[in-house]
C-alpha cells in the first residue's frame, strides 16, 4: 500500500460551482453552527435523506459539517462481534451514545472536538472511481489545514496507519499519528464521501476508548477479525501543530473550497431546506435504528 504527501500529488478535480452548506457543529462560536443534538443516527439519516434528494435533483450538491457531543459509531462488522451489544451497553452507561452506522469503516468516537465532513454530490455520467473522490477529500483537508498551519499541512501523509481505529488506505497522519479517516456511501443517483477529523483533545484517549470497546466486544476470542488498536497511533491536529479548534478547521475547509472556485451558500438561500427535525430525517433514523439495532 503506497503512501505519500498529497502536496506532491495535487488533484485537479472539477467541483460544482455552487454548493449548499449545511452546518451542525457544537462549537457555538462558529457562524451558522447550531447544536448537533444527542441522537446518534440523526446526522447519518440527515445525509441519507439529503443524498436522496440530490440524486433526484431536488437539492443542490452540498457540504455537511457536523459534530456530536459524545458517542461511538460502530461499523457493520463491529456489530457482529460476540459481545458487541454488551460493550455498547457499557458505553451507554458511561454517558456515551452508541449506534451502528451503515456507511463503511469501523468503530469511531464522536465528540465536540471531532469535525465530520461530507461532500454530497450527484453521480456524473461515465465510469466512477471512488478512489478519486477519496483523493479529492484528502486534498481538500490538506488545503484546509494549510490555511492556518501550512507547516503542519506539508507534513500530512496518506496511507493506512497500522494500529489506528477505523484503519483504511486513505488515513491521514502527521509523524505517523493518524488524525483523519475517510469512508463513502453510494446511492443509485448520488453519493457522499465522508471524513472524520480529530481536531481538539487527546487522540490517545480516544484510541483507548475504542481499544476498550473492542476488548469488551470480542471477549476472550482472539481469533476474531477486528482492529487491534494501539492508542498512541492516534492524535488530534491540535497535538500535531495544526488547527486547535473546530471553528478554525471548519473555516479553513470552507476557504479551501472557495479557493477552488466553489461558492458555498446557505441552504436557506437555495430554495431547498432540510433540518435534523424534519419528519423524513427522523423516520430515516428510526429505520436505521431498527435495521441495525443489536437490542
Amino acid at each position: 500500500m503506497s503512501s505519500g504527501s498529497f502536496n506532491e500529488e495535487p488533484l485537479q478535480r472539477e467541483l460544482p460551482e455552487v454548493m449548499a452548506l449545511f452546518q451542525h457543529l457544537i462549537d457555538e462560536s462558529i457562524e451558522g453552527g447550531g447544536g448537533a443534538g444527542g441522537e446518534m443516527l440523526i446526522p447519518f439519516a440527515f445525509e441519507e435523506t439529503l443524498c436522496r434528494d440530490i440524486g433526484t435533483g431536488l437539492a443542490p450538491p452540498s457540504l455537511h459539517l457536523w459534530s456530536h457531543p459524545g458517542g461511538v459509531a460502530l461499523g457493520l462488522r463491529d456489530s457482529k462481534l460476540p459481545f458487541a451489544a454488551e460493550a455498547m451497553a457499557k458505553l451507554e452507561r458511561s454517558g456515551l451514545r452508541t449506534a451502528v452506522r451503515h456507511s463503511g469503516g469501523a468503530a469511531v468516537p464522536l465528540d465536540a472536538g471531532i469535525v465530520n465532513v461530507s461532500l454530497i454530490l450527484p453521480k456524473s455520467r461515465g465510469k466512477l472511481d471512488f478512489h478519486d473522490d477519496f483523493r479529492l477529500l484528502v486534498s481538500l483537508i490538506t488545503e484546509a489545514v494549510a490555511v492556518s498551519h501550512p507547516k503542519a499541512a506539508a507534513q500530512i501523509v496518506a496511507g493506512e496507519v497500522q494500529g489506528s481505529y477505523c484503519p483504511g488506505e486513505f488515513d491521514l497522519a502527521i509523524g505517523g499519528r493518524k488524525f483523519c479517516g475517510i469512508a463513502q456511501r453510494r446511492q443509485s443517483n448520488a453519493y457522499f464521501v465522508h471524513a472524520f477529523i480529530v481536531v481538539a483533545g487527546s487522540g490517545q484517549e480516544r484510541g483507548e476508548l475504542i481499544r476498550s470497546f473492542y476488548e469488551d466486544a470480542a471477549g476472550e476470542e482472539q481469533s476474531l477479525s477486528y482492529p487491534r488498536v494501539s492508542p498512541e497511533t492516534m492524535a488530534g491536529l491540535q497535538e500535531l501543530g495544526g488547527p486547535d479548534t473546530v471553528g478554525m478547521f471548519a473555516t479553513g475547509f470552507r476557504q479551501a473550497l472557495a479557493r477552488r472556485g466553489v461558492e458555498l451558500i446557505s441552504s436557506a438561500n437555495t430554495g431547498y431546506t432540510l433540518e435534523y427535525t424534519d419528519p423524513r430525517v427522523v423516520e430515516a433514523a428510526q429505520m436505521l435504528q431498527e435495521r441495525y439495532s443489536l437490542q
